[in-house]
């Protein structure tokens, strides 16, 4: 549901940036929305949310792909491109907990749902005594869980449910000191043939320069690193008071080995200068 409202809010900008223009929705469901029953680091990570819609794209029956950011992996196909990041929402992860409202008032005990394993090991640093479940399933099913009383709470993007027009189920935003998203979280980022000059040409009506340089440092340290689900790592890169800060983490699977870091150059910065800075604290962080 997340992906088809997302997809289909770009394209309504899309076309009224360019009223003539005709679009086809052309829906794959991928092998991470069928594989629900175990955690996305035991059948392939992220990439699982990608693989068929890149198929579809270079055996052209798709033009052009919406994606949400924080599922795509650091390295795509050579004959494919990000061609487009709109401008960003908000990207921080909220608790959604009804009966008790925000991380601290969640009593001993209480089971925490997500099927992150950076968002498990953030719950359990600031809160210990808490149970941190899998668990998968779309922003609906997820919600209808914990409504059920499955678990006491859930930690989710806040994107997503802006998106949905849901963000009203949030009963706290965790800032970033305790929970930093992942790489891109919040953004979107819309996939192309390289070679289709005319797409590209469309798609940067609505490409946000500033959005993109700050994903491409989250994307950079990444890169760097070589994350993929089964690695706790968050980034997070802003343009603000004449800077481009960027800050990220990785540990340990269990949440041992914490590595922290930040950097900041002169603001505004190219993308190539944001990927640049990333690559260089991930490596820092090795």
């Amino acid at each position: 549901m997340l992906a088809l409202a997302q997809c289909r809010a770009f394209v309504a900008r899309l076309r009224a940036a360019e009223p003539s223009l005709e679009v086809r929705e052309l829906q794959v469901v991928t092998s991470g929305d069928r594989i629900q029953d175990r955690p996305l680091s035991e059948v392939g990570g992220k990439g699982l949310f990608v693989k068929e819609i890149e198929e579809a794209l270079l055996g052209r029956r798709a033009d052009f792909a919406v994606h949400s950011m924080k599922d795509v992996p650091a390295a795509i196909p050579d004959d494919l491109l990000l061609a487009c990041v709109p401008a960003r929402e908000d990207p921080h992860d909220v608790l959604v907990a009804p009966r008790h409202g925000t991380l601290d008032a969640l009593a001993r005990g209480a089971r925490v749902g997500t099927s992150s394993v950076r968002r498990m090991v953030a719950i359990r640093a600031r809160r210990p005594d808490l149970e941190v479940v899998p668990m998968r399933g779309n922003v609906d099913t997820r919600l209808r869980k914990v409504d059920a009383g499955d678990c006491e709470a859930v930690v989710l993007a806040r994107a997503g449910l802006v998106r949905l027009g849901l963000e009203a189920r949030a009963t706290e935003v965790l800032p970033f000191d305790v929970s930093l998203p992942a790489p891109g979280q919040g953004a979107l980022g819309i996939e192309c043939r390289r070679d289709d000059l005319e797409v590209r040409s469309i798609l940067a009506r609505l490409h946000d320069v500033s959005a993109a340089t700050c994903v491409a440092a989250e994307r950079g340290v990444l890169e760097a690193l070589g994350g993929d689900c089964k690695t706790p790592l968050g980034a997070y890169a802003e343009g603000v008071g004449g800077f481009l800060r960027l800050a990220a983490f990785i540990s340990a699977a269990d949440g041992s080995n914490v590595r922290r870091g930040e950097r900041v150059v002169p603001w505004p910065a190219s993308e190539a200068e944001g990927r640049a800075l990333g690559m260089e604290l991930g490596r820092s962080l090795m």
